[in-house]
């Protein structure tokens, strides 16, 4: 396969998923290593973005997605009715930053965090697909530990969570190595413990 068949292929595969694919099963779907996933991918972003097309490939973390550019916004928006972002109360904004910088983190160490009990605001984050639970904690009880999302970074316009800015923070975070992998996702109901905020608007 040439390049040009390879960025062909890569511009079919991301146009029909609609979603981040992960440049790994790129690689092994098109055979291709994935260094040269990576270099063609850049290469098509390089090309779109010069020619001012109206739609664009970005990288979430190790995968890419197609989407509309941002200048036909107003555009897309008004022929599809595309609904807005996710609008997150400051309550959700705090836990979402928590879960961000510490993950995985568990509920547990958000509420130690925030000093409040925020099983609400994690259940509104899934629900968003902003969040999402990425295994259980090995110590007695087996917590879930939560994770950032690729819609995460494609809201807040990040390629990777390197991006985040740099803050102080204190020595809570949860040990990757005692992270089990969920066997089947679970989602246990929560009851809201808080009077609703003013809404606060993502910008994407």
């Amino acid at each position: 396969m040439e390049q040009n068949d390879l960025q062909r292929a890569l511009m079919a595969v991301l146009f029909a998923a609609g979603e981040p694919i992960d440049a790994r099963r790129l690689s092994q779907t098109l055979e291709r290593d994935e260094a040269e996933i990576h270099e063609a991918c850049k290469a098509l972003m390089d090309e779109l973005s010069f020619n001012r097309s109206g739609i664009r490939i970005v990288r979430l973390e190790n995968a890419y997605q197609m989407c509309s550019s941002p200048e036909m916004a107003e555009y897309v928006t008004k022929t599809l009715e595309t609904r807005k972002p996710p609008k997150l109360s400051p309550s959700q904004l705090e836990t979402l930053t928590v879960v961000a910088y510490y993950q995985p983190a568990t509920k547990a160490l958000v509420e130690q965090i925030r000093g409040v009990d925020s099983a609400y605001c994690v259940s509104a984050l899934m629900t968003k697909k902003l969040i999402r639970e990425c295994g259980r904690l090995n110590v007695p009880g087996r917590p879930i530990v939560y994770e950032t999302t690729p819609d995460f970074l494609r809201v807040f316009g990040l390629e990777s969570l390197s991006e985040l800015p740099e803050i102080e923070k204190v020595d809570l975070h949860v040990d990757p190595s005692q992270v089990e992998p969920l066997e089947q996702k679970q989602e246990a109901p929560a009851q809201p413990d808080e009077s609703t905020p003013a809404q606060q608007e993502i910008p994407l």
